[in-house]
């Protein structure tokens, strides 16, 4: 195991390596946060496709077709369904909006009175997203280096909080296209031709399987539609996937980059589904499905090959927690604690802003790293953020985005709602059950319409305002320094 310690080793000092660089580009809130907002198509496409395949669609996503064969895509195809919806509908008016956050988003589109509470739903979204990102490092150092789990979740979430607090985005960045190059190489160029080999080729795997682990839809249509309603759904409106978006130096970029990486999360979905059932025939008895990625590199890879496919594991899991920990930090910073100590900061103060979100970083890195520590069931933990995600914050982003009549009642009602009655109903048919976020949606949609019709139309200012930033014409773009838009 010498060589693949020595693989892993200097990918992770390369992590820090690029942190360090990264620190040296952040000097301003809009470099530290979105990277200047001038990310081309190559570096855009890269770092949008490996924060959003991250440990689950990795490490989950080779279990699920352990599990149920190639219909266990499902969960990651449609990841890539929902950033394909969000790149070529919604991401260059999101783009030319020129904000930090969703809820900024909220308060230009509604006049200003939805920030904090949808701010805290969001916040309590990207901090479980980022907790169960980091403790999926205690899977790969279990097989990498037979870790104690706490020690394991330390080391790697210490790795992910340095280069972040270190130079923002821009490390972010930086660190998320080697990671999206590692997982490339490793899983879909190494070891997905060397399982299928290994099982015998298809033709083995068909012989040796049952006949639903070829059937398309073998994993049932109601978690299918599950998954679209969670994940799809969830891709359109997430922080960490809109800070993704404000990156791109053009709406042009935001768009066509997007559906590149959309297209790629499509074909790591199929491959994922074809290494676990070629997992499935080489180990057919093994104790969870969410082993056989482990086993199948464990066992199967020469050494050094190992070493970088694991690597990949490990970058798909940083890529993940590190973009979930920026985005978690920017809402709590200027969504939440800015506005409740009603502080608005001169546009003068930009390096001071950099140390703020910096400390944030650093504050909600270590509370990452606690809470993972202190959680067991990070499929439970994760269905409450998607469904809290989903069920409070859909209907009134969309609805903002879409429909012209839709207020601000409207839009916090329908957050307190959805949010409510997805709680409530996860309490009573538990937290597993897919009746919670059908409901809660349903209930939160119900309620947007209805209060918005009951109320007073979004004064006439504030919606030419909004159109005028959605076509990027908005005044305060002029005073934005010319490199951003380079």
């Amino acid at each position: 195991m010498a060589v693949d310690y020595t693989v892993i080793v200097v990918y992770l000092a390369g992590m820090l390596a690029m942190g360090w660089w990264g620190m040296r580009r952040a000097k301003s809130k809009s470099e530290f946060l979105v990277a200047g907002r001038r990310l081309g198509p190559a570096m855009y496409s890269g770092t949008m496709a490996a924060i959003v395949l991250g440990g689950a669609s990795t490490i989950g996503g080779v279990g699920l077709g352990y599990q149920y064969g190639l219909s266990g895509a499902w969960m990651v195809f449609t990841i890539g369904l929902g950033l394909l919806a969000l790149s070529v509908f919604f991401s260059a008016r999101i783009a030319r909006l020129k904000v930090y956050t969703v809820s900024e988003m909220l308060d230009l589109r509604y006049g200003g009175r939805a920030g904090v509470i949808s701010g805290l739903v969001m916040w309590a979204y990207t901090l479980m997203l980022a907790v169960t990102s980091t403790i999926a490092y205690a899977t790969i150092f279990d097989v990498l280096f037979d870790m104690n789990r706490t020690v394991a979740i330390i080391l790697g979430g210490s790795i992910v909080v340095a280069y972040s607090t270190l130079g923002g985005m821009w490390s972010i960045t930086l660190t998320d296209m080697v990671q999206f190059v590692v997982k490339t190489i490793g899983v879909l160029l190494l070891l997905l031709p060397i399982a299928v080999v290994k099982a015998g080729g298809f033709s083995e795997m068909k012989a040796k399987l049952p006949t639903s682990y070829f059937d398309p839809l073998g994993i049932g249509g109601e978690t299918i539609f599950t998954y679209v309603l969670i994940y799809t759904f969830g891709m359109l409106i997430g922080q960490d996937i809109w800070q993704r978006v404000f990156t791109a130096r053009s709406d042009r970029t935001a768009k066509w980059g997007g559906t590149v990486a959309g297209t790629y999360c499509l074909a790591y979905a199929l491959a994922g589904a074809v290494i676990g059932t070629a997992a499935r025939v080489l180990y057919p008895k093994l104790g969870s499905p969410d082993d056989a990625f482990a086993t199948i590199v464990k066992d199967e890879l020469p050494v050094g090959v190992r070493g970088l496919v694991l690597a990949a594991a490990l970058a798909a899991v940083m890529s993940t927690s590190s973009g979930a920990l920026i985005a978690c930090a920017t809402v709590a910073n200027n969504d939440i604690w800015s506005r409740l100590r009603g502080v608005v900061r001169p546009s003068g103060e930009e390096h001071d802003e950099v140390r703020g979100n910096r400390v944030f970083i650093l504050i909600m890195g270590l509370g990452v790293i606690g809470t993972a520590i202190a959680l067991n069931n990070v499929v439970e933990a994760l269905t409450v953020a998607y469904n809290l995600l989903v069920g409070g914050l859909l209907v009134p982003i969309l609805g903002g985005l879409l429909w012209k009549r839709g207020t601000a009642q409207g839009a916090l009602a329908s957050v307190v709602v959805g949010g409510l009655a997805v709680i409530g109903l996860m309490a009573g048919y538990g937290i597993l059950a897919n009746e919670p976020v059908y409901y809660g949606l349903l209930a939160s949609l119900v309620v947007y319409v209805a209060v918005s019709l009951a109320t007073r139309p979004t004064d006439e200012a504030v919606l030419a305002a909004w159109r005028e930033r959605l076509a990027g014409r908005s005044p305060e773009l002029a005073s934005e320094p010319v490199a951003a838009h380079q």
